[in-house]
Order: C-alpha cells, then sequence, then structure tokens
C-alpha cells in the first residue's frame, strides 16, 4: 500500500513530479507548479486533476486558443493531438495519468 497526501509534496522546480504508480503503460504522477508548462501535444490520452490550487487550461481548437479555468477537484481529458498547456494561478498540485514516457 502506499499513500499520498498531496499538500506535503512541494518539488525542487516547476512540473516536477512524484510517481505514483504505472499501470498497464500508464504513468500516474503527482505534479507540482508555480509556473506554467509549455505549448505541447501527448502521443496519447492524458488526464489531468487539480488537487490543490488552480490551474487555466489554455489549449487550442480550430486554431484559436482557448482557456478554461480549473479549480480543485476538476478534471480534464485531452485526447491525442491536443495542443495545450497549464497555467496555475499560484501553486498547485496535479494529477496526470498519461501513457509512459509522454511529455
Amino acid at each position: 500500500m502506499k499513500f499520498v497526501t498531496p499538500r506535503d509534496f512541494v518539488a525542487a522546480k516547476a512540473w516536477d513530479a512524484l510517481p505514483i504508480a504505472e499501470i498497464e503503460g500508464a504513468t500516474i504522477r503527482l505534479h507540482w507548479t508555480d509556473r506554467p508548462y509549455t505549448w505541447h501535444v501527448n502521443d496519447g490520452a492524458e488526464v489531468f486533476v487539480v488537487l490543490e490550487g488552480a490551474i487555466t487550461m489554455h489549449y487550442r481548437r480550430d486554431g484559436r486558443e482557448q482557456r478554461q479555468p480549473m479549480q480543485a477537484g476538476d478534471i480534464c481529458h485531452a485526447a491525442p493531438g491536443d495542443e495545450h498547456v497549464a497555467h496555475p494561478v499560484g501553486t498547485a498540485r496535479v494529477l496526470v495519468i498519461e501513457k509512459k514516457g509522454s511529455v
């Protein structure tokens, strides 16, 4: 058994992660951040769960940038090919489930 208290996790730099588990080719990691990530496209599906803090998820649809505010408890599913970048509002802790080796 493994227990994790997200509020206790602080990383050395933005988007560093605490590996939680690997299940059938997918990784589950807890990320801490206080800065935006970079625009990227995953090569597989990604599930993004805000555990603490707030995030504004920027994504492109039909070539236009969109924004979706996310609070603790909110979930985002990015399909393969969805271009996106997460911008935290202050500090945030996020659970990310994605294909092993994905960006």
